[in-house]
């Protein structure tokens, strides 16, 4: 018996795809790759494990997704993922697998996260941005409060990089288990908290702070713009992404009427990201 490949297209990959990632990792505990038309594709140990992995789609944050598997050669697919992985310099901020060289320089921030862990390492744009973002205006000493915070990346790098203390917010509990790991792999567990929850209602309550960062969907970040609000420091910055590029036009016009003042924007492979001060 060899391996089979599991090809799972979601319903909606712009808006659907993040959430159904997530959950194939989480039921399959292999990596997935993400191809350029949206389809996922992990893998099964057998025929048996791919089609229970199909009838399980059900039961997923898609079940309009839909999918079909295929045996695959004779690899090792627990190791082959790892092939073109690497290193992602982020300003100082390395973000880096294990088994990886990370180049390190003096005064060079490393942040270790495996892909195998969970969705969200450093792979992805919308990552990507944020992280950039991230190394550009965080102040040592801060504050910070993490949106939607998944596998911890943006947590941990933001302690890493100095901040006193970092708290994620993840309505997906089983995320967080893996987000607690990841803190702890990077020795920031005393200063990285992780919570499950709805962000709207939790984020004021755990404010005021002075980073946020709101990797989410376009439609999910405007629904928070006012807990985000109140959950900011006077002055505070919140860094938001999560967005492709053109939904930039359909953004930004909401930041100023909620109180927010466009600081700066990236883009990553295709997604955009922003940082905004909120005017006292």
């Amino acid at each position: 018996m060899g391996w089979w490949a599991v090809d799972v297209m979601p319903s909606a990959p712009a808006t659907a795809g993040d959430a159904l990632a997530a959950w194939l990792v989480a039921r399959t505990g292999q990596a997935i790759e993400e191809r350029d038309d949206g389809t996922l594709v992990t893998f099964a140990e057998d025929e048996a494990g791919a089609q229970e992995l199909i009838q399980q789609l059900a039961g997923s944050p898609d079940p309009g997704a839909t999918a079909r598997v295929r045996p695959l050669d004779a690899v090792d697919w627990t190791l082959r993922w790892r092939d073109g992985l690497g290193p992602r310099r982020f300003g100082r901020l390395i973000v880096t697998p294990s088994w990886s060289d990370a180049g390190a320089e003096a005064g060079d921030v490393t942040v270790v996260i495996d892909p195998e862990m969970a969705f969200g390492t450093g792979e992805h744009g919308s990552t990507r941005a944020a992280l950039t973002l991230l190394e550009r205006h965080l102040v040592p000493g801060q504050s910070v409060l993490d949106l939607g915070s998944g596998s911890g990346i943006l947590s941990i790098a933001a302690v890493r990089l100095g901040a006193a203390r970092a708290t994620g917010i993840e309505i997906d509990a089983e995320a967080n288990v893996v987000a607690v790991r990841n803190a702890e792999q990077n020795g920031v567990s005393a200063a990285c908290k992780f919570l499950d929850g709805d962000a709207a209602l939790l984020a004021p309550l755990i404010g005021p702070v002075d980073l946020l960062l709101s990797n989410i969907l376009r439609n999910v970040n405007v629904t928070l713009l006012p807990a985000i609000h109140d959950a900011l420091a006077p002055g505070g910055v919140a860094i938001f992404s999560g967005m492709e590029e053109g939904e930039a036009p359909l953004f930004r016009p909401v930041l100023a009427p909620a109180g927010f003042a466009i600081m700066e924007e990236v883009l990553d492979a295709g997604w955009w990201a922003v940082s905004a001060r909120r005017v006292p």
